[in-house]
């Protein structure tokens, strides 16, 4: 058999954004494109900003030789450059082009992270439900996922973080705004967990990493404030990419940022710049580094997902759905109404409404869907919403 039996274990018990995808496929062959309403994706509709197109159309007509070539392995000084002025201004932390990797995308910044941190059976710890990559990520550099649960609220538990934390534990990945949740960690939780990581590893003898995974730091609703980590804690790398902010989630475009104040951090950052070139990833693209230099203040339009939010948790409340309100990202996390999430997930596919059980998050029990559409589509969702529901009060 040529797959090895860990990747088909791997891919058996972790494919359900797969599933509900080709799900998807067969429903719309069968029913048509429009009388099927995905929300299984997270693949965002709406387009970049003006400003990113404009700077995209003066580099590519950049006659300036040496443009495309190869650059230092860590990216574009004057790109790292613009970063870490923005990120200085943001949270006060004494950034500077030395502490920033340009990465494809936060996966690829997660990766060679994880990469320059673990030894085998290295511990990293995460929080559930969880971007299911997580656990993957971590085993491609022989380190293990230890997930720790969330209150009813979808914040840390961290009665239960601190316990989890032991003489294996190297790192630890938060994700706020999370997906699949939508919820923001609050500033009170940063600083408990700073100061309990701090407590933590002088006890265990060496440094525990604290990983924030931030693509949608950026799409927040209601005035809610999304702190930056590097306020909180020295040992701490901030990774994000442009994906969802500036809408290219194609162009792979990201960085990696270290605090200035970590331990031993010119190593760290030597081995963060190493494994981005051994990884594979090499560099993230010239073009796309380029033009993200000057728009690190530029969003997309948050204020079309707040409404997208409203509209959906408004209808599905009022159906009966039990659901923590999302503070940013673009997804909801509804507690299934059927103890079985992934029975209920083919309920609502029978009625032509696609979802991704809770158990592909490490959370039984709930779905998550996600609102990155047309508003043809979820308004188009909400009778597939109502007659499973109804449906499932009956079982």
């Amino acid at each position: 058999m040529p797959v090895s039996k860990k990747i088909q274990n791997f891919m058996e018990g972790s494919s359900w954004i797969r599933k509900m995808f080709e799900e998807g496929i067969k429903l719309k062959k069968e029913f048509g494109e429009k009388n099927v309403f995905d929300l299984s994706l997270g693949n965002p509709v709406m387009e970049p900003p003006q400003e990113l197109i404009d700077k995209l159309k003066a580099n590519i007509e950049d006659k300036k030789p040496g443009t495309h070539r190869y650059m230092p392995n860590s990216g574009f000084p004057e790109t790292r450059r613009a970063i870490a002025d923005s990120l200085k201004a943001e949270c006060g932390t004494p950034f500077s082009e030395n502490h920033i990797v340009m990465v494809c995308g936060a996966a690829g910044g997660l990766n060679i992270t994880l990469k320059t941190l673990l030894d085998p059976d290295d511990e990293v710890i995460i929080f559930a439900p969880f971007f299911v990559e997580y656990v993957f990520y971590a085993d491609n550099h022989g380190g293990k996922t230890v997930t720790v649960p969330t209150l009813e609220d979808f914040t840390p538990n961290l009665e239960a973080f601190k316990k989890a934390i032991n003489n294996k534990t190297k790192a630890v990945i938060i994700n706020s705004p999370n997906n699949p949740t939508g919820i923001v960690y609050p500033r009170q939780t940063f600083e408990e967990m700073a100061k309990i990581l701090r407590e933590k590893s002088q006890e265990i003898g060496h440094p525990v990493y604290l990983i924030s995974d931030d693509p949608y730091k950026k799409i927040v609703f209601d005035g809610v404030e999304t702190p930056n980590i590097c306020e909180f804690y020295e040992n701490s790398i901030y990774i994000t990419s442009h994906s969802k902010d500036l809408a290219v989630p194609g162009e792979r475009i990201g960085f990696v940022a270290l605090h200035p104040e970590c331990d031993q951090a010119s190593q760290v950052m030597e081995g963060l710049v190493f494994c981005n070139r051994v990884l594979g990833f090499v560099n993230a693209p010239a073009l796309m580094q380029r033009t993200i230099m000057d728009l690190q203040s530029v969003q997309i339009d948050v204020e079309q997902y707040k409404n997208k939010r409203d509209f959906l948790f408004k209808e599905l409340t009022n159906i009966g759905y039990r659901i923590v309100k999302p503070q940013g990202a673009f997804y909801m996390f509804p507690e299934s109404p059927l103890k079985d999430d992934t029975e209920f997930c083919k309920l609502l596919a029978s009625k032509k409404v696609l979802t991704v059980p809770g158990k592909g998050f490490g959370q039984p029990g709930y779905f998550r869907l996600s609102y990155c559409f047309p508003d043809s589509v979820l308004e188009g969702s909400i009778s597939g919403f109502e007659a499973a529901f109804k449906e499932s009060s009956i079982h």
